[in-house]
Protein backbone atom coordinates (compact mmCIF):
# COMPACT_ATOMS: atom_id res chain seq x y z
CA UNK A 1 0.00 0.00 0.00
CA UNK A 2 1.41 3.40 -0.97
CA UNK A 3 2.30 5.83 1.82
CA UNK A 4 1.89 9.62 1.80
CA UNK A 5 2.68 12.36 4.31
CA UNK A 6 0.31 15.21 5.17
CA UNK A 7 0.26 18.06 7.67
CA UNK A 8 -1.87 17.39 10.76
CA UNK A 9 -4.08 20.30 9.64
CA UNK A 10 -5.16 18.19 6.65
CA UNK A 11 -6.63 15.56 8.96
CA UNK A 12 -10.16 16.08 10.27
CA UNK A 13 -10.81 13.52 13.00
CA UNK A 14 -14.33 14.75 13.66
CA UNK A 15 -15.35 14.21 10.02
CA UNK A 16 -13.06 11.17 9.72
CA UNK A 17 -11.51 12.68 6.57
CA UNK A 18 -8.03 13.40 5.23
CA UNK A 19 -7.33 15.95 2.53
CA UNK A 20 -4.41 15.34 0.16
CA UNK A 21 -3.12 18.28 -1.87
CA UNK A 22 -0.11 19.32 -3.97
CA UNK A 23 2.15 16.99 -5.97
CA UNK A 24 0.74 13.86 -4.33
CA UNK A 25 -2.60 14.43 -6.08
CA UNK A 26 -1.00 14.02 -9.49
CA UNK A 27 1.07 11.07 -8.31
CA UNK A 28 -1.97 9.23 -6.96
CA UNK A 29 -4.28 9.92 -9.89
CA UNK A 30 -1.92 10.04 -12.90
CA UNK A 31 1.10 7.92 -11.97
CA UNK A 32 -0.38 5.27 -9.68
CA UNK A 33 -3.77 5.55 -11.40
CA UNK A 34 -5.66 4.93 -8.17
CA UNK A 35 -9.41 5.47 -8.21
CA UNK A 36 -12.28 6.04 -5.81
CA UNK A 37 -12.49 3.10 -3.44
CA UNK A 38 -8.76 2.39 -3.44
CA UNK A 39 -6.84 2.63 -0.17
CA UNK A 40 -3.60 4.39 0.78
CA UNK A 41 -1.53 4.87 3.92
CA UNK A 42 -1.23 8.40 5.29
CA UNK A 43 1.11 9.63 8.01
CA UNK A 44 0.99 12.96 9.87
CA UNK A 45 4.77 12.90 10.38
CA UNK A 46 4.40 13.32 14.14
CA UNK A 47 2.41 10.68 15.98
CA UNK A 48 -0.20 8.87 13.88
CA UNK A 49 -0.60 6.87 10.69
CA UNK A 50 -3.85 6.09 8.90
CA UNK A 51 -5.42 3.89 6.28
CA UNK A 52 -7.73 5.94 4.14
CA UNK A 53 -10.14 5.08 1.35
CA UNK A 54 -10.34 7.44 -1.61
CA UNK A 55 -13.76 9.08 -1.73
CA UNK A 56 -13.21 12.03 -4.06
CA UNK A 57 -10.56 12.71 -6.71
CA UNK A 58 -10.36 15.99 -8.57
CA UNK A 59 -7.65 18.10 -10.16
CA UNK A 60 -6.47 19.85 -7.00
CA UNK A 61 -7.25 17.53 -4.13
CA UNK A 62 -8.16 14.06 -2.97
CA UNK A 63 -10.49 13.34 -0.05
CA UNK A 64 -10.01 10.16 1.96
CA UNK A 65 -12.26 8.62 4.56
CA UNK A 66 -10.36 7.32 7.58
CA UNK A 67 -10.72 3.56 8.02
CA UNK A 68 -7.97 2.98 10.59
CA UNK A 69 -5.79 5.09 12.90
CA UNK A 70 -2.71 3.85 14.76
CA UNK A 71 0.22 5.32 16.62
CA UNK A 72 3.49 5.41 14.68
CA UNK A 73 5.67 2.44 15.63
CA UNK A 74 8.37 2.55 12.94
CA UNK A 75 10.63 5.17 14.55
CA UNK A 76 13.76 4.46 16.58
CA UNK A 77 13.77 5.26 20.32
CA UNK A 78 17.04 7.16 19.70
CA UNK A 79 17.12 10.32 17.58
CA UNK A 80 20.29 10.06 15.50
CA UNK A 81 21.50 13.16 13.66
CA UNK A 82 24.07 12.71 10.89
CA UNK A 83 26.65 15.50 10.51
CA UNK A 84 27.90 14.69 7.03
CA UNK A 85 30.91 16.33 5.43
CA UNK A 86 29.55 17.18 1.97
CA UNK A 87 31.00 14.82 -0.66
CA UNK A 88 31.43 15.29 -4.39
CA UNK A 89 29.00 14.42 -7.18
CA UNK A 90 25.75 12.68 -6.23
CA UNK A 91 27.12 10.79 -3.22
CA UNK A 92 25.03 12.95 -0.88
CA UNK A 93 21.89 11.68 -2.64
CA UNK A 94 22.83 8.09 -1.77
CA UNK A 95 23.74 8.99 1.82
CA UNK A 96 20.38 10.70 2.38
CA UNK A 97 18.41 7.90 0.77
CA UNK A 98 20.02 5.03 2.65
CA UNK A 99 20.28 6.66 6.07
CA UNK A 100 16.61 7.65 5.79
CA UNK A 101 15.73 4.01 5.11
CA UNK A 102 17.78 3.01 8.18
CA UNK A 103 16.02 5.44 10.54
CA UNK A 104 18.08 8.66 10.69
CA UNK A 105 16.25 11.48 12.46
CA UNK A 106 17.91 14.43 10.72
CA UNK A 107 20.83 15.19 8.41
CA UNK A 108 23.10 18.22 8.71
CA UNK A 109 25.37 18.76 5.68
CA UNK A 110 28.69 20.22 6.87
CA UNK A 111 31.28 22.26 4.98
CA UNK A 112 34.68 21.04 6.22
CA UNK A 113 38.27 21.96 5.33
CA UNK A 114 38.37 19.14 2.76
CA UNK A 115 34.94 19.73 1.26
CA UNK A 116 35.34 20.20 -2.49
CA UNK A 117 31.76 21.19 -3.32
CA UNK A 118 31.32 24.94 -3.69
CA UNK A 119 28.13 26.92 -3.07
CA UNK A 120 27.83 30.16 -5.04
CA UNK A 121 25.47 31.83 -2.57
CA UNK A 122 22.72 31.14 -0.01
CA UNK A 123 20.20 30.59 -2.80
CA UNK A 124 22.37 27.80 -4.18
CA UNK A 125 22.45 26.15 -0.73
CA UNK A 126 18.68 26.37 -0.41
CA UNK A 127 18.15 24.91 -3.89
CA UNK A 128 20.39 21.91 -3.16
CA UNK A 129 18.77 21.39 0.24
CA UNK A 130 15.28 21.37 -1.29
CA UNK A 131 16.42 18.64 -3.69
CA UNK A 132 17.97 16.63 -0.86
CA UNK A 133 14.80 17.02 1.20
CA UNK A 134 12.77 15.58 -1.67
CA UNK A 135 15.08 12.54 -1.74
CA UNK A 136 14.50 12.07 2.01
CA UNK A 137 10.75 12.31 1.52
CA UNK A 138 10.68 9.66 -1.21
CA UNK A 139 12.88 7.34 0.85
CA UNK A 140 10.66 7.86 3.90
CA UNK A 141 7.59 6.90 1.89
CA UNK A 142 9.24 3.80 0.48
CA UNK A 143 10.57 2.59 3.83
CA UNK A 144 7.32 3.25 5.75
CA UNK A 145 8.89 5.83 8.03
CA UNK A 146 6.76 7.69 10.54
CA UNK A 147 8.55 10.97 9.88
CA UNK A 148 10.44 12.60 7.03
CA UNK A 149 14.00 13.30 8.26
CA UNK A 150 14.84 17.00 8.08
CA UNK A 151 17.77 17.82 5.77
CA UNK A 152 19.15 21.16 6.95
CA UNK A 153 20.92 23.82 4.92
CA UNK A 154 24.71 23.33 4.75
CA UNK A 155 26.68 25.08 7.50
CA UNK A 156 30.35 25.40 8.45
CA UNK A 157 32.15 22.87 10.61
CA UNK A 158 32.37 25.26 13.58
CA UNK A 159 28.67 26.10 13.27
CA UNK A 160 27.85 22.39 13.26
CA UNK A 161 29.95 21.77 16.36
CA UNK A 162 28.13 24.55 18.18
CA UNK A 163 24.74 23.23 17.03
CA UNK A 164 25.59 19.68 18.11
CA UNK A 165 26.01 20.68 21.76
CA UNK A 166 22.31 19.98 22.38
CA UNK A 167 22.91 16.26 21.69
CA UNK A 168 23.51 14.01 24.67
CA UNK A 169 26.40 12.34 22.86
CA UNK A 170 28.45 13.01 19.71
CA UNK A 171 30.70 10.42 18.08
CA UNK A 172 33.05 10.84 15.12
CA UNK A 173 34.19 8.15 12.70
CA UNK A 174 37.96 8.70 12.55
CA UNK A 175 40.36 6.43 10.70
CA UNK A 176 43.30 7.14 13.05
CA UNK A 177 41.38 6.09 16.16
CA UNK A 178 42.35 2.48 16.93
CA UNK A 179 41.07 1.78 20.44
CA UNK A 180 37.57 3.11 21.14
CA UNK A 181 34.71 1.34 19.40
CA UNK A 182 30.98 2.00 19.25
CA UNK A 183 29.89 -1.00 21.33
CA UNK A 184 31.94 -0.01 24.35
CA UNK A 185 30.71 3.58 24.24
CA UNK A 186 27.01 2.66 23.97
CA UNK A 187 27.05 -0.24 26.43
CA UNK A 188 28.37 1.73 29.37
CA UNK A 189 27.37 5.15 30.69
CA UNK A 190 25.75 6.13 27.39
CA UNK A 191 23.26 3.25 27.19
CA UNK A 192 20.30 5.57 27.90
CA UNK A 193 21.21 8.24 25.32
CA UNK A 194 18.17 9.47 23.35
CA UNK A 195 19.81 12.12 21.14
CA UNK A 196 22.99 11.09 19.37
CA UNK A 197 25.09 12.94 16.79
CA UNK A 198 27.26 10.95 14.37
CA UNK A 199 30.02 12.68 12.41
CA UNK A 200 31.39 11.57 9.04
CA UNK A 201 33.96 13.50 7.03
CA UNK A 202 34.03 14.05 3.25
CA UNK A 203 36.49 12.38 0.88
CA UNK A 204 39.88 12.66 2.55
CA UNK A 205 38.37 12.70 6.04
CA UNK A 206 38.86 15.33 8.71
CA UNK A 207 42.01 17.33 9.31
CA UNK A 208 43.86 16.86 12.58
CA UNK A 209 42.81 20.36 13.62
CA UNK A 210 39.14 19.53 13.02
CA UNK A 211 39.39 16.36 15.10
CA UNK A 212 41.11 18.19 17.95
CA UNK A 213 38.44 20.89 17.89
CA UNK A 214 35.69 18.25 17.99
CA UNK A 215 37.34 16.49 20.93
CA UNK A 216 37.66 19.77 22.82
CA UNK A 217 33.89 20.16 22.36
CA UNK A 218 33.19 16.72 23.83
CA UNK A 219 32.91 14.66 20.64
CA UNK A 220 34.30 11.12 20.90
CA UNK A 221 36.37 9.73 17.99
CA UNK A 222 35.71 6.04 17.33
CA UNK A 223 37.01 3.35 15.02
CA UNK A 224 34.78 1.54 12.53
CA UNK A 225 37.21 -1.35 12.27
CA UNK A 226 40.40 -2.17 10.38
CA UNK A 227 39.11 -1.19 6.94
CA UNK A 228 38.73 2.37 5.67
CA UNK A 229 35.18 3.08 4.52
CA UNK A 230 34.18 5.59 1.87
CA UNK A 231 32.30 8.66 3.04
CA UNK A 232 29.09 7.40 1.41
CA UNK A 233 29.45 4.08 3.27
CA UNK A 234 30.59 5.22 6.71
CA UNK A 235 27.38 6.95 7.83
CA UNK A 236 25.22 4.06 6.72
CA UNK A 237 27.49 1.52 8.42
CA UNK A 238 27.67 3.51 11.66
CA UNK A 239 23.91 4.03 11.75
CA UNK A 240 23.33 0.31 11.16
CA UNK A 241 25.60 -0.52 14.10
CA UNK A 242 23.77 1.93 16.35
CA UNK A 243 20.33 0.63 15.39
CA UNK A 244 21.42 -2.94 16.02
CA UNK A 245 23.06 -2.11 19.34
CA UNK A 246 19.94 -0.36 20.71
CA UNK A 247 17.67 -3.18 19.56
CA UNK A 248 16.02 -1.40 16.63
CA UNK A 249 17.19 -4.09 14.15
CA UNK A 250 16.49 -7.11 16.30
CA UNK A 251 19.59 -6.84 18.47
CA UNK A 252 18.24 -8.18 21.76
Amino acid sequence: MNRFFVNPSQINDSLQEILIEGEDVKHISKVLRLAEGDKVEVCDGIAYEYIGKINIINKDQIVLSIEKKDEITTESPVKVILYQGIPKSTKMDLIIQKTTEMGIHAIQPVITDRTVVQFHNEKDKVKKTERWQKIAEEAAKQSKRGIIPQVHNPITYKEALFQSQHNQLNIMAYELEKAKGLKAILSAENSSVKELGIWVGPEGGYTEEEVNLAVSNGTLPITLGPRILRTETAGFALLSMIMYEIGDLGGY
